[in-house]
């Protein structure tokens, strides 16, 4: 919690609003709560692995600046990346280059301290943050609010609020508790290890993406010189198996994404994490006393540049919506509904077709099972060029 209130021990008892989740979408919603009066308590978990790094399009600029957060992305701690780099649907890399982008450049994130800024800027903005806090809605009440058991080190163990914001992550743990259901639409894990910095240093910050006749591989730098480097397949195909004596299996018949990673030491021993990256979505995204955002809302395949630039995004959105159903606006939550359900469907429609551009491999099982899901629901205005799918932004945890 803000050090000033843990020291003094004073603990509102009230709030209009308490946020579940400390990443981009939860400090995106606090942001814009806050922004508008309303008095919120943003509760940070900190559990599981941490984010290792992210890939943030030049878009996101516009959202942070009407989050009062763009001054976040610096050349200090967040590397600029010029340029994404794809071997898709040929052998041959092909380029799509910033500087045809009228936002300029992206960054790849120093994604810890992306997020403490986020968080940060929050608390600065009048948001109660609570650091390494869980919450648990413990009872509501007949005039709608809830009492909310909070359970960390400097929590005050309970307070009121009169509306919850899920924001954490796949998991949807608030929403799910009242009865909302998550449908997977497919089994995309991510098997993923960061590379040291290697002696010299490696001047070319692209990302790389590379179909495999099982999937595909993405790697990209690191501020401060590593590397990460993910394999991206289907949780049920012997490439998903970890373990063995290769620590990323198929590495080595990769013809672009091996030759980048022979440029940094190899962690001896290091352990290759797994972690989800399938597409999912929860059949209602606001219900009574509660509303969705972020991987929460919609988590989406890493392939179609959708990830922290969605949590922002549904975050703003979400918090906004609040706000205004707090002030008696009656359709405010039932339009972010409506714009989830256009996002989600936007997000389809691209993963379909970037995986529609791959065809080398019709009928290996990773190909196949996204060849029929694409044609059950084709895609319109399939171009015949060389793709570029963006740089993945849901990168692993």
């Amino acid at each position: 919690m803000d050090d000033g209130i843990a020291r003094a021990g004073i603990h509102p008892a009230r709030y209009d609003v308490v946020v579940a989740g400390g990443g981009p979408a939860g400090a995106a919603a606090a942001l814009a709560l806050a922004g508008a009066g309303r008095s919120v308590l943003l509760a940070d978990a900190a559990t599981g692995a941490p984010s290792v790094g992210e890939a943030l399009p030049a878009v996101a600029r516009v959202l942070l600046r009407d989050l009062g957060a763009e001054d976040l992305l610096d050349g200090r701690h967040h590397l600029p990346c010029h340029a994404n780099l794809s071997a898709w649907g040929s052998a041959e890399l092909a380029a799509q280059d910033s500087i045809n982008d009228p936002h300029g450049h992206g960054w790849h994130l120093d994604r810890a301290r992306f997020d403490r800024g986020l968080r940060d800027r929050a608390r600065g903005g009048g948001a109660v943050v609570a650091e390494r806090t869980l919450v648990r809605p413990a009872e509501r009440h007949g005039d709608g609010g809830w009492t909310v058991e909070l359970r960390g080190r400097h929590a005050p163990p309970a307070v009121r609020c009169r509306w919850l914001v899920d924001a954490t992550g796949r998991r949807a743990a608030l929403a799910t508790a009242a009865g909302a259901r998550r449908t997977v639409d497919d089994r995309l894990v991510a098997l993923h290890l960061t590379l040291p910095a290697p002696a010299e240093p490696v001047a070319d910050a692209s990302t790389l993406v590379e179909a495999v006749p099982d999937g595909w591989w993405y790697t990209a730098l690191l501020p401060g010189g590593r590397r990460l480097l993910a394999r991206y397949t289907d949780a049920d195909l012997p490439s998903a198996r970890t373990g063995g004596a290769e620590p990323l299996p198929g590495l080595g018949a990769t013809r672009h994404a091996a030759r980048w990673a022979a440029a940094h030491p190899w962690p001896a021993g290091a352990p290759v994490r797994r972690a989800p990256a399938h597409t999912a979505r929860l059949d209602v995204v606001t219900g009574d006393g509660w509303t969705a955002a972020g991987d929460a809302a919609a988590a989406f395949d890493p392939l179609s540049s959708q990830g922290i630039l969605t949590a922002l995004y549904t975050g703003l959105r979400a918090g906004q919506a609040v706000h205004r159903h707090l002030g008696g606006d009656r359709t405010a939550l039932a339009g972010y509904a409506s714009e989830l359900d256009t996002i989600s469907a936007v997000h389809l429609r691209n993963r379909r077709a970037y995986y529609s551009l791959e065809g080398r491999w019709p009928e290996h099982p990773f190909w196949h099972r996204r060849r029929v899901a694409g044609a059950a629901r084709p895609a319109a205005g399939r171009g015949s060029t060389r793709p570029v799918p963006p740089a993945p932004t849901g990168a692993p945890a």
